[in-house]
């Protein structure tokens, strides 16, 4: 396995790890519903990112498109929670239009993810 897929592997435990805490942060601040979206879908995104690793180390999808989706994935959950994070946190905003950018990478994510699944691997 690659260093690129290596450190892809390592940003979905990474995500999983701060849903886990953003979870218990959420349960114990009272009414942020934005906490809980960001732990949300970090948790849902940990399982997929690993799901992407192997899919690539099985050459069962193409390997660049993969990857793309998986490094598309991990940016716009930095910037959709990171953003949803901070402000429930501090008030502040990330950067400006930090979470619909995170968004919109997210589900660009996901489109080279299902593109992955058709383009034929490389042998």
């Amino acid at each position: 396995m690659s260093l690129a897929d290596r450190t892809l592997a390592a940003l979905a435990a990474l995500a999983g790890l701060a849903g886990v805490a953003l979870s218990a942060a959420a349960t114990h601040m009272t009414g942020n519903g934005s906490l809980q979206i960001a732990a949300q879908f970090l948790l849902f995104h940990a399982p997929a990112l690993l799901a992407l690793v192997a899919l690539m180390a099985s050459a069962a999808i193409n390997l660049k498109l993969g990857r793309l989706a998986g490094y598309v994935l991990a940016l716009g959950l930095v910037l959709f929670c990171g953003d949803l994070s901070r402000r429930a946190l501090s008030g502040v905003a990330l950067a400006p239009m930090a979470a619909p950018t995170g968004g919109v990478l997210l589900m660009l994510g996901w489109i080279l993810a299902g593109a992955a699944a058709f383009v034929r691997p490389r042998s």
